[in-house]
């Protein structure tokens, strides 16, 4: 990449309400000499917000790009070192930029959670990134970096101790406070809409392995599963309930596994859920929070039943207030067994919300990560992962931001 690109790094949406948020983080932390640019399709707002931030982005550009306009994408793009964008839902409005991004060899990180754009992208644009030395990271917010950086950092530490790799590994939500975003809610109703219209669409949204780089090369094919209801599990000692983005982060980190040739083990098997308690409340739970989802999904695949969901659910561009940001936080064990029996867990944990705070904080260090850290960041290229992209390195980041990332052998 051009290391005398006009911009080490572009913020793209930063008009939107998760985009202020990450311009905001980054006016708070960006290193001294750092060329940042504010980019999105009114300069008016961008004028506002860019007022907002402070004496450290006075001097800022601002830069004005529509998604739909091929040509200013493209020149958005060749600008920079690296592009953030939180413009989405992505694959309705985020392909020409990954797009452009894979062209121009210019890094590129977002919020991703949609399986069907991830998907597509990989499809058209990954060797084409490969190529022109660009990365290209998906889910760079609690979708999916908790997850993804939590198994990588299991898998290396048992490495290190030789005992061999990973098998069952269960990421458990301990607890969690924050709001629902209404950006995530209209990405996943835009992906409940394709399903609906095209079949072999709904078969990959279903399909485990929906990411792999080569899914016939999976060595655990068919033994994935995603978790549809409540469950006692005696060895952890509590109920368990789907965790709504499980059905995202799992494919994440299978992919990690699979481009890294299977380093985490061949016998990785991966889920995600939510830590209720032993008792019988912590049942109650489990499957109330299992009827919960289950019901959402259909209210959201249900015309009637979604125009009174749309009146209750946040909209794009809305979010909770500041003092319930700073109330939110998350904290997650993942729990691993490897193949010689040894066991591990990884604790992952922030203060602020989950899908705001703290994943302003995730994205911002990934895109300072891509501009400022690539000497240390893993020799590839392509569609990738968090882990795949900047490993250690991001973690190094987000612990000195304040974020939990801490690996323990228990036996």
């Amino acid at each position: 990449m051009d290391a005398d690109r006009e911009f080490d790094l572009i913020l793209f949406g930063a008009t939107g309400f998760v985009g202020r948020l990450t311009a905001e983080y980054l006016a708070g932390v960006a290193p001294k000499g750092a060329r940042l640019a504010l980019a999105a399709r009114s300069e008016q707002r961008l004028a506002q917000i860019r007022s907002s931030l402070g004496p450290a982005a006075a001097d800022w550009p601002l830069l004005v790009a529509d998604v739909g306009d091929a040509e200013a994408i493209a020149q958005l793009a060749g600008r920079a070192r690296v592009v953030v964008t939180t413009v989405g839902p992505y694959r309705r409005y985020g392909l020409g930029l990954v797009e452009a991004c894979a062209t121009a060899g210019t890094h590129y990180a977002d919020l991703s959670g949609e399986v069907l754009f991830m998907r597509e992208t990989i499809d058209r644009f990954d060797a084409l990134a490969a190529a022109s030395g660009a990365r290209i990271v998906h889910s760079c917010g609690f979708d999916s970096i908790p997850s993804d950086l939590g198994v990588m950092l299991l898998a290396e530490a048992a490495d290190a101790d030789s005992a061999g790799g990973l098998t069952a590994t269960t990421l458990v939500v301990r607890a969690l406070k924050g709001g629902v975003s209404g950006g995530t809610i209209a990405s996943l109703k835009g992906t409940l809409d394709a399903a609906a219209k095209d079949s072999r669409l709904a078969r990959l949204l279903e399909d485990p392995y929906a990411l792999s780089p080569d899914r016939s090369a999976e060595p655990t094919l068919g033994a994935e599963q995603d978790m549809r209801g409540p469950e006692h599990d005696h060895e952890l000692g509590m109920w368990l309930g789907p965790f709504a983005m499980g059905r995202i982060n799992t494919r994440v980190v299978r992919r990690s596994n699979a481009l890294q040739e299977l380093a985490y083990g061949s016998q990785l098997r991966y889920r995600e859920v939510m830590g209720f308690g032993a008792g019988a409340l912590g049942a109650v739970k489990a499957a109330g929070i299992s009827a919960g989802l289950g019901a959402l999904e259909v209210g959201l695949s249900t015309g009637p039943v979604r125009s009174v969901l749309d009146r209750v659910l946040p909209s794009p561009g809305q979010g909770p207030s500041e003092r319930r940001r700073d109330r939110g936080f998350f904290a997650i064990d993942i729990h691993a067994r490897t193949s010689s029996g040894a066991r591990y867990v990884c604790k992952v944990a922030a203060q602020g919300d989950p899908g705001y705070k703290a994943t302003a904080v995730m994205l911002g260090e990934s895109g300072l990560c891509l501009a400022f850290d690539t000497d240390r960041m893993p020799p590839r290229a392509g569609v990738l992962t968090p882990a795949t992209a900047m490993g250690d390195t991001l973690v190094e980041r987000l612990r000195a931001a304040g974020q939990t990332f801490s690996v323990q052998r228990v036996s």
